[in-house]
């Protein structure tokens, strides 16, 4: 198994979340969105490396949660709305003149905090 590799991107998911919460903090909503999405991004792509042993050059978190479905051959209910939120968060954090609000990163945080739940609930024990 690829241990050192799976802690090192759930090291990276955590160490994500913590900053898209300083940023919250620090009135950043850009960056908050932004951090968010990643962390979920890491979190989902370390499940899979340890489910199935490789690393998906994805960033759509849809098809990251279709894959880790496909894995554990079981379709994974989440809200496509907020996934989609949260794949926009990724996109015009980093590419487009957009500006988040308050209210966009406490649902940003929201959505995080959820799927990275859920998707721990699939880890080897």
């Amino acid at each position: 198994m690829h241990k050192e590799q799976i802690d090192l991107l759930l090291t990276r998911g955590k160490n994500f979340l913590e900053s898209a919460e300083n940023r919250f903090k620090n009135k950043d909503w850009d960056l908050t969105c932004f951090f968010a999405e990643q962390s979920v991004q890491l979190y989902i792509k370390a499940v899979i490396l340890e489910l199935s042993g490789s690393s998906p050059r994805i960033h759509s978190l849809r098809r990251l949660i279709a894959l880790l479905g496909q894995i554990i051959d079981e379709k994974i209910e989440y809200e496509r709305k907020s996934l989609l939120f949260l794949e926009s968060a990724y996109f015009n954090a980093r590419y487009l003149p957009f500006k988040y609000e308050k209210q966009d990163a406490e649902e940003a945080l929201r959505i995080a905090k959820e799927l990275i739940t859920l998707v721990k609930n699939y880890r080897i024990r």
